[in-house]
């Protein structure tokens, strides 16, 4: 299973806004999410997350500014490449503006704003918890069109 990183920067402890990217190419072309992708040999899962932070949004972040919020593990039964276990980070400290990249665009949504039905199915389930500052676990179990969520199991 592949192991990768979601990155989300927000203004302020309490964050009152979210910084999304809506994929340009790829995996998950046309959605909006997190900033992330999946580590590289020799990596660790923040300095995963801080590459792809920089690589998909030209802002740099160190590792220990970021905030690990949770793991979540996406299956797609029917497309058994796609299933991976994600490691949810946000920051509240970085260096750099947010810059459209090849790969993303990104945008600030206020948390009451954020574009659910632009994003992957599984978004609503954990990502207003994980805004709040909840830690949590959680699995997504995929229908056959790759799109539908089937299962949902999230721990705190």
């Amino acid at each position: 299973m592949i192991t990768a990183t979601l990155c989300f920067l927000v203004r302020s402890d309490l964050p009152t806004r979210v910084l999304l990217g809506r994929k340009r190419i790829g995996f998950g072309a046309g959605k909006w999410g997190g900033f992330g992708g999946k580590v590289e040999a020799g990596e660790t899962i923040a300095g995963a997350a801080a590459r792809e932070l920089a690589e998909e949004a030209g802002v740099r972040v160190r590792e220990v500014d970021l905030q690990p919020v949770g793991v979540l593990t996406f299956l797609f039964p029917h497309r058994p490449p796609w299933s991976q276990e994600v490691h949810v980070f946000l920051a509240t400290t970085w260096a750099g503006e947010p810059v459209e990249t090849d790969e993303m665009t990104p945008a600030w949504f206020a948390l009451d704003d954020i574009p659910y039905d632009q994003m992957w199915q599984d978004g609503p389930h954990w990502l207003p918890r994980a805004l709040a500052g909840e830690r949590l676990q959680a699995r997504f179990t995929f229908q056959a069109d790759n799109e539908t969520v089937d299962k949902v199991d999230v721990a705190v």
